[in-house]
């Protein structure tokens, strides 16, 4: 009930006075690091979905991700350039995955167990990552994140439900016979190819 109240908030329409408070909140947020640990969910509804528990060993992580188009900064301005100097950078993950991966980076004793959007200005877009100590007694002690805990590099991996949605695994069936277990490896099959 409360959360569905809290829910309800987030997706109705801001006032003047609210607006106003969210934009400062938002230019604080720019003017921070690009990572910041944090002690609460913004999002308490959103996280609690997600796994989110008020215990000892989740951590939670806001992270800044710079929105635009996938390009290289100071590229070639003259002359030849070989194929591969191309101004394109070609990531194929989406900012949620991104964000989960500077996060992971920042808190390598943990794990990442979900993430969740938070906002996004003409600039940035920001997440908020629930991380889970691997090596956390209280972690060792639950029953339903003892197992996540073993399962090391899961972001790297796009086995985080981002990263899944970046590698195509949300469809089934027609248009997605090519996505499982993987583009890669769906290629070399169809190609012979020894695995790696």
């Amino acid at each position: 009930m409360l959360y569905g109240k809290i829910k309800d908030l987030w997706r109705s329409p801001l006032s003047k006075e609210h607006r106003a408070i969210w934009f400062q909140r938002l230019v604080e947020w720019r003017n921070g690091g690009a990572v910041v640990r944090i002690e609460r969910p913004t999002r308490l509804d959103r996280a609690r979905a997600l796994g989110y528990r008020a215990k000892q060993g989740i951590i939670l992580a806001r992270v800044r991700v710079l929105r635009g188009g996938r390009k290289r900064r100071g590229s070639l301005k003259k002359g030849r350039r070989s194929k591969n100097a191309r101004a394109r950078k070609v990531l194929d993950i989406n900012y949620q995955a991104v964000a989960e991966r500077r996060a992971n980076n920042q808190f390598k004793n943990c794990e990442v167990l979900n993430s969740y959007f938070v906002a996004k200005d003409g600039k940035n877009a920001f997440y908020e990552i629930i991380l889970v100590d691997r090596d956390h007694p209280q972690i060792k002690k639950d029953e339903q994140l003892k197992g996540l805990a073993k399962r090391r590099g899961k972001v790297y991996r796009g086995l985080t439900s981002s990263g899944r949605r970046s590698r195509g695994l949300r469809h089934r069936g027609k248009g997605a016979e090519k996505a499982r277990p993987s583009r890669t490896a769906n290629y070399n099959r169809r190609h012979n190819k020894p695995r790696k």
